[in-house]
């Protein structure tokens, strides 16, 4: 049991260096799928980026612990800017994943850095940590752009340019919980943040996945959450979104869809409750693991817009 866990966290914490597509979604699969990917776990290639947005964008190298990532940054086409919007995508995903809504916050007069999180289209590696070395990523975006902005300009940091500016910090899944650990343990500190489904802890997470295949999750769960920690020299367990809103003070809106498989209302209520900063959250009836404005495009751009406002 623990030779078939340490494999199956092998290959969810891996990409593999070849082409093709990512196994599909558990909840997808019928009956023989689930039993085929028990016995040979998943299919993970290196996730790849799509078509450059259609704004214009400038393609930067930002040093991280983990290596070279790569990034998509953009002035917004007004005069002024309101500040900068740090883009960070989800699990076996890529910046351009995010272009929509990086076009969305250009329109509203924010500058833009869509970021490769390491091992993630052309960021180095080839492993993901699902948010735990991710961190180290959003950590490394934000000082980028505070020592840009303070060379190009020779302005105040962007934490110390007030509500109208600075930098806004979005993050989707993976990347909202490496937000979050970014600013609870690596000091960083953003203007605000904006937060879609970030799941409540690592452990839950494994549950939340053997529950969407109808497959009891003890104890095989809690093996693939040890292994994969041990693979990859962290405390898995550790992982914990609710423990570190609890030390977020920065103004946050979470939005979470309410038929979301992988992250349960219970570790979203959790996430919001212990949030210790200015907060605002809002649901989207029936909507899933997926972005929100594909089903609810004027609602997802109000409440983005509404709270950026305040």
């Amino acid at each position: 049991m623990n030779a078939v866990a340490f494999f199956h966290a092998w290959r969810f914490t891996h990409f593999a260096n070849e082409p093709g597509l990512h196994s599909p979604n558990p909840e997808q699969l019928s009956p023989g799928q689930k039993l085929w990917l028990l016995l040979t776990g998943i299919r993970n290639p290196k996730p790849q980026n799509g078509p450059k947005p259609s704004f214009p964008v400038k393609t930067v190298t930002i040093a991280s612990p983990n290596g070279p990532l790569e990034a998509w940054y953009a002035r917004t086409d007004s005069g002024q800017t309101r500040g900068t919007v740090a883009l960070f995508h989800g699990y076996t995903s890529s910046k351009s994943h995010l272009t929509h809504e990086a076009g969305y916050f250009r329109r509203l007069g924010y500058n833009v850095l869509l970021v490769d999180q390491a091992g993630n289209g052309n960021s180095a590696g080839f492993r993901t940590t699902v948010g735990y070395r991710e961190a180290d990523d959003v950590a490394a975006a934000f000082r980028w752009l505070k020592d840009s902005t303070s060379k190009s300009s020779g302005s105040p940091s962007p934490r110390e340019r007030g509500p109208g500016g600075g930098v806004i910090l979005y993050g989707v899944s993976m990347g909202a919980v490496a937000i979050l650990r970014a600013e609870a343990e690596l000091g960083i500190r953003p203007t605000a943040n904006i937060l879609e489904c970030p799941y409540g802890n690592m452990r839950q997470t494994a549950y939340n996945r053997f529950e969407s295949m109808h497959v009891p999750g003890f104890p095989m769960a809690d093996l693939l959450v040890f292994w994969g920690g041990v693979q990859n020299g962290f405390w898995a367990f550790g992982l914990n979104a609710e423990h570190y809103a609890s030390q977020i003070h920065t103004p946050t809106l979470l939005l979470w869809g309410t038929a979301d498989p992988r992250v349960t209302r219970a570790e979203t209520d959790a996430i919001f409750a212990h949030l210790a900063g200015p907060k605002a959250r809002h649901d989207f009836p029936s909507v899933g693991h997926e972005p929100y404005w594909h089903r609810y495009p004027a609602d997802w751009e109000q409440q983005t817009r509404a709270f950026l406002s305040r």
